[in-house]
């Protein structure tokens, strides 16, 4: 399976990296760019719809000794007037390692951090100290008195864990509340949490060649007035695959897209339910070019079926 790293270097080759970042993002070293942001439904406060997750690349470069790379992601990410920061314990030293570098460079305050909730079950049921101690320990990973958001992790076992994160919502330690998944054997279980508790978030995988979300999760969202984090808007490395060696069309620029990630995430974007989503990556340039998905104009129903038809006459890899 082609990375998105494999594709950038077989397509342009190093002096090309220059070529994905839109110019606009180049100019805005002397001021943000005007993101598009989305609301979120409880509160009514608004998040610009790209953020950066920590899976994936991120997540194996925290585990190696040189972390430098990801001080520049996260540093770009802000620069660009991101704020969204995914991550999770479950991500290896993902979470320890973005809250110790948004600490030293003093943004720690200004991300909107989302990380989740899954401790260890015996028997199909969390232990609910194990639970609350696996929180404690992201409150001092993350170095803030206020978590922003806590997400009970694919859905593990929702009775005992759902209610600790009330508690903590209850006691003002945590913002807003949600369940996730990336498992489609699980999408029937968050759509009967998301129709029966009170939640503020949901985060699921949603792509241009992953649209279940689109059938019934999404559109309950909307109804419910749940905001909705998008997991894996490249299918994971899929997509890359797909368009490896491909020009992007010229008929993007009709929505502002200058390259292919942008074509992705703006697909992704342009669903009305989905508040932020988060890619990660472990590269600045990658960062810089996922933000242009965030700028400019959005695809319309007829562009979207248009980038449907184009994709899926590419072959998967």
């Amino acid at each position: 399976m082609m990375t998105r790293r494999e594709w950038l270097r077989r397509t342009f080759g190093a002096a090309g990296l220059l070529a994905l970042v839109p110019r606009a993002l180049w100019a805005a070293e002397a001021g943000k760019p005007n993101l598009i942001t989305r609301t979120i439904p409880a509160t009514g406060e608004r998040l610009p719809v790209v953020g950066l997750g920590s899976s994936a690349t991120f997540s194996q470069v925290a585990r190696s000794e040189d972390v430098t790379a990801l001080r520049a992601v996260l540093g770009r990410m802000v620069e660009l007037g991101g704020t969204v920061f995914d991550t999770a314990p479950a991500y290896g030293a993902s979470e320890e390692v973005a809250g110790r570098i948004a600490q030293d460079l003093g943004i720690a305050r200004r991300l909107f951090w989302a990380t989740k909730l899954n401790v260890a079950r015996r028997g199909g049921t969390a232990d609910p100290a194990a639970a609350r101690r696996q929180l404690e320990t992201s409150f001092r990973r993350i170095g803030k008195p206020v978590i922003d958001l806590v997400q009970v992790h694919n859905m593990g076992d929702v009775r005992t864990q759902l209610p600790i994160l009330r508690q903590y919502k209850e006691k003002g330690r945590v913002r807003y509340i949600g369940v996730t998944t990336t498992f489609e054997g699980q999408y029937a279980e968050l759509v009967q949490t998301m129709r029966s508790e009170p939640i503020d978030f949901i985060g699921t995988n949603y792509a241009i060649d992953d649209r279940q979300a689109e059938e019934t999760i999404l559109p309950l969202a909307r109804d419910r007035g749940i905001a909705v984090l998008a997991y894996a808007p490249f299918g994971r490395t899929r997509l890359w695959g797909r368009v490896a060696g491909r020009k992007l069309p010229d008929w993007a620029s009709e929505f502002d897209a200058t390259s292919w990630a942008q074509f992705f995430l703006k697909y992704v974007a342009s669903h009305p339910a989905v508040t932020a989503i988060t890619p990660a990556t472990s590269r600045p340039a990658n960062m810089a070019d996922n933000m242009g998905g965030a700028t400019g104009r959005l695809p319309d129903a007829a562009m979207k079926k248009r980038m449907i038809e184009l994709v899926e006459g590419f072959p998967a890899a």
